[in-house]
């Protein structure tokens, strides 16, 4: 793919990442076997307070069309088809759902070196349509993303973003929910060499005058061990060890407390990955 501004999902994405990626308040268990076909196949485990969700997952990966079948305990089969760049540029992916087949998608992506696009349209009779573009390139761009119900003939996304990229320094800006809520956030990475960044996130929505400010940080203590954390001023605190053990597992302690309601007990978190 050219390298470009890429797509509108990754204006401000490496801030999300930082502030909202890894944090884990329950209990999850994966582990993921391949087959000597290359077939990867990873069951998944959840644990959210009394209720216990699990999910079946197999990729198969043919030159440039990868398949991703994924069953769950609720009888929902997702069937996702990747072909990588059948013309330049180009990627086409096909989302299938069973028992809701109007959640299925087809999706059109197209990469330059100076413009990013998306578009999508449902699989059913009045679907909804979806389109994203980025102009610019690997320092600035500039982008838009909008989703049209034709059931209802109105536009149900409006959003536009800005992001500007350095070697240490990212800024991005968005107008959301059809201009009622407008964010900024802003990453800094201090060191390289150990994984050192921070990053803030504001956010203002002007229909309830509401204002959201998350701060978070980010450190390797070693080469296979890196701790988060973050704080908003909702009180509400977090942090996260994550630990990769010989290579063959990853295991993820995160924790939260709510500074406002201090009586209450902390959650905890727990992430077990095991790999082949």
């Amino acid at each position: 793919m050219a390298k470009g501004p890429g797509l509108y999902s990754d204006i401000g994405k490496k801030g999300r990442d930082l502030l909202y990626r890894d944090y884990q308040s329950d209990h999850m268990f994966a582990l993921t076997t391949s087959t000597l076909n290359g077939m990867v196949i990873t069951p998944t485990a959840l644990k959210k307070g009394d209720l216990l969700l699990a999910d079946l997952s197999t990729q198969i990966k043919r030159q440039n069309v990868l398949t991703d079948l994924k069953v769950d305990t609720a009888s929902n089969i997702l069937t996702t088809i990747t072909i990588d760049e059948p013309a330049p540029g180009i990627k086409s992916i096909f989302t299938i759902a069973v028992p809701d087949q109007s959640s299925g998608k087809v999706e059109l992506q197209y990469f330059h070196e100076n413009a990013g696009i998306s578009t999508s349209i449902g699989l059913k009779a009045v679907p909804v349509i979806s389109f994203s573009g980025v102009a610019g390139n690997d320092k600035i761009a500039l982008g838009t993303d909008i989703s049209f119900d034709t059931a209802t003939r109105k536009f149900i996304k409006c959003n536009a973003g800005l992001n500007f990229s350095s070697s240490d320094l990212i800024a991005s800006f968005s107008l959301n929910d059809k201009g009622d809520t407008l964010t900024g956030s802003y990453l800094h990475t201090v060191s390289p060499l150990t994984n050192t960044a921070v990053g803030a996130e504001f956010s203002h929505c002007f229909s309830t005058n509401e204002n959201t400010l998350t701060i978070g940080t980010q450190h390797a203590l070693d080469p296979l061990t890196n701790v988060k954390a973050k704080v908003n001023n909702y009180g509400k605190a977090s942090a996260v060890i994550q630990h990769i053990w010989r290579q063959k597992a990853i295991v993820a302690i995160s924790g939260e407390v709510d500074a406002m309601a201090i009586e209450k007990s902390a959650k905890v978190g727990l992430c077990l990955i095991l790999m082949p």
